[in-house]
């Protein structure tokens, strides 16, 4: 088993990592189409919203519709953010071994 000096330097390299992936997901742009391209809408990969775009001829299609294809690319664009993000920091926090912890 790792002494207690070991396990102290893995964490705080693992914290670093996650900092400094922290700031990366904040730059990250993923862009999610709807509406056969009516609808973009920007996340970065830390969850923010960035932008929402409407073609403005979509605009002119029943409300209903309008609502459920926003709300769709919204969730869609979420949903994208929360599994770019989970993966990136699985990558990091699986460098930490600890036996008989995990």
């Amino acid at each position: 088993m790792p002494g207690v000096g070991q396990l102290l330097k893995q964490a705080q390299k693992m914290q670093r990592s996650i900092e400094s992936l922290q700031a990366q997901l904040e730059v990250k742009e993923i862009e999610v189409t709807a509406g056969g391209g009516a609808i973009r809408v920007k996340i970065n990969g830390a969850g923010k919203f960035l932008s929402l775009a409407l073609d403005p001829e979509f605009l002119k299609e029943d409300a209903k519709l309008v609502a459920d294809t926003v709300l769709a690319a919204v969730q869609d664009a979420a949903k994208q953010a929360k599994d770019y993000n989970d993966a990136e920091m699985q990558k990091v926090t699986s460098a930490l071994k600890v036996p008989g912890l995990f």
